[in-house]
Parts: structure tokens; C-alpha cells; sequence
């Protein structure tokens, strides 16, 4: 027997027994979702994913197919990551480590498979061959851990997860190069839009992979940004929402990847180690530098902010 109300609809149909969902999709974190967002790049940080590189390291013979400078060693390598997961949870960061039985050997760099919004995950589309594929296992180690898809890049378009950075409730920053193409960068904007951000900034590269290699946000007043490597539009918006600009040390930069850096919390960062300039200069403006050793993992082409895929930072709500 159907049941029904005195209106004579079924509870399917709004009759007795239909309860409406309340709250928004972000509120509904609390009963539905693990805690996931991002809404300022310079938030604290508590949640991110992660995979040790295994066995697929030791099998790249040529560089070159899978898009490193060189051969890392993989045994150090290991060791590297496992020092920079150790230091992210003695700062009280939750590390979840993806776990799979094979993997390409570019896994390591998360952050490309996936940019983070206030509502959820952009799930990318990789550019190159080596890297099709990632998505997937990115995809399923998220769904696993209870964070929302909000966005899968389709059709022709490609997006990796490092063009995307978000400045804030007022401002997003999305760069089209090599690795995101416009209809990429179309879509992911179109979501941010959606999404209650305020200015959605589309912005070119220059001899650089991804958005992660030439800007990093720091503080809420301040960004550092290699102006080298991106269209002068960005540093102007950036000045016009508040932020101070400073310039990345261009030696450095080409060398250590120094702006590839993360940050803890508002004004502390960790950075690639081997960076004396870069992090004297952050010092002088006030803030805490930590450094990680990742000699033989930045020679597949990344660094600190390349490995680091940012599940959830504090005041995510916008």
C-alpha cells in the first residue's frame, strides 16, 4: 500500500513521510562530506593527499617519457617524501596517502590530478599521454575519502589541478599554458563563477608548467610571483585586491623552484630547501620559513607544492 496523506500524494510525490534537505552543499558537510574546501590559498592548512612514489620510479629508464630533467634515485626519493609527510603531520596536518597496486610514475605530483574550490574538487583532465590516467586513481581516493567532485573537465578541454589558485572570496586566478587549454580553463571558470567567486583572473605562462612555478600566495596581504613567467595582468590585479607583489629571486627560481612552495598557515611556509635567497627575503617581510630536502623528487619537473594535494584549509567558507 502506498502511503499518503490527506492530499493524497505519496511520500516520493511530497506527501507524508517527504522530508526536504536543508542547508547548502557546503553545510552539508557535517552530515554528508569529510571536511574539504579551500576559499584563500594562504588559509590554514589541516587536510591534504599524498602518494609515495613505489616501484613504477624504478622502471622510467628515460626521462624524457615521463616528462622529469632526469633519474631521481628512487630509494632517496622515498625517503624524501616520507621525510615531508613526516613533517607535514608534526605540524597537525592530516596526510592521506593515496594507495593503489601500480601507478604512472607521475603520481606523486597530486596537485596536478585535482584543484580544490569552497565547494568541493575540480577533478583535471591532464594535458600529455604520459599523464592520462591519473585522474581516475585521483577521483577514486577521493570519492573514498568522502570529498565531493564538483567538477570533471570534459569534452577537449584539459586542466591540470596546479593552474588553479584561489586569492580568495573576491578573487581566483587561472592560468592557460601547455598543461590547461582555454576550453579547460572555460569550464573551471564557469564553476568559480557559479561558486560566489567574485573575479575569476585568466592569466598566460611563460616557459613555466603551471601557475604553482610562477605565483605563490602567502599571506593575506602578501603574494610572491616570478614575472617572468606570467602575463603583467596578474600583479596588477593582485595589487588591486590588496596584496603586496614581491619578486621571486629569478636564479632560484629557475634552479630550486623556489616559489613552489606551501603554506601552513597565514605567514608560515615550507619551501624547497637549497633557497637562501628566497627565504631571507620572506624572513625580512615576517615570515616563518620551513625547508624540505627534495633534491632527487624535484627531478620529475615539481616541488614542495607539486606533491601536496590541499583536501581541506580553515575558513573555507566564503
Amino acid at each position: 500500500m502506498v502511503a499518503e496523506m490527506s492530499n493524497g500524494r505519496s511520500a516520493a510525490l511530497g506527501g507524508e513521510g517527504w522530508v526536504a534537505r536543508q542547508g547548502s552543499h557546503r553545510e552539508n558537510r557535517q552530515t554528508v562530506w569529510a571536511d574539504f574546501g579551500v576559499s584563500a590559498e594562504y588559509a590554514r592548512l589541516r587536510t591534504v593527499l599524498m602518494y609515495r612514489p613505489g616501484p613504477e620510479i624504478e622502471h622510467v629508464h628515460d626521462p624524457r617519457y615521463a616528462l622529469w630533467d632526469d633519474l631521481p634515485d628512487p630509494a632517496r626519493a622515498q625517503a624524501e617524501h616520507d621525510a615531508l609527510v613526516d613533517f607535514y603531520r608534526s605540524h597537525g596536518i592530516t596526510v592521506h596517502l593515496i594507495d593503489v597496486p601500480t601507478a604512472p610514475p607521475n603520481l606523486y605530483f597530486v596537485r596536478d590530478t585535482f584543484a580544490m574550490t569552497p565547494e568541493g574538487a575540480v577533478l583535471a583532465r591532464p594535458a600529455s599521454l604520459a599523464r592520462a590516467g591519473e585522474e581516475r586513481i585521483a577521483a577514486q581516493a577521493l570519492l573514498q575519502l568522502g570529498i565531493p567532485l564538483v567538477l570533471s573537465v570534459y569534452g577537449g578541454g584539459v586542466f591540470e589541478g596546479a593552474d588553479l589558485l584561489i586569492a580568495g572570496e573576491d578573487l581566483a586566478i587561472i592560468a592557460e599554458g601547455m598543461r590547461t587549454n582555454q576550453q579547460g580553463a572555460r569550464q573551471v571558470e564557469r564553476l568559480l563563477r557559479e561558486i560566489g567567486i567574485g573575479e575569476v583572473l585568466r592569466v598566460g605562462l611563460s616557459n613555466c608548467l603551471h601557475l604553482d612555478c610562477a605565483l605563490s600566495f602567502i599571506d593575506r596581504r602578501l603574494a610572491m610571483i616570478d614575472s617572468r613567467r606570467i602575463t603583467s595582468d596578474a600583479a596588477q590585479t593582485l595589487m588591486r585586491h590588496g596584496f603586496r607583489v614581491v619578486e621571486a629571486p629569478h636564479t632560484e627560481n629557475d634552479q630550486g623552484m623556489a616559489i613552489n612552495m606551501v603554506t601552513l598557515a597565514p605567514g608560515v611556509v615550507v619551501l624547497p630547501a637549497g633557497n637562501p635567497a628566497t627565504r631571507r627575503l620572506l624572513t625580512r617581510l615576517g615570515v616563518t620559513c620551513f625547508e624540505v630536502d627534495i633534491t632527487e623528487l624535484s627531478k620529475g619537473a615539481g616541488a614542495v607544492h607539486c606533491m601536496t594535494g590541499v583536501l581541506y584549509r580553515e575558513n573555507t567558507h566564503i
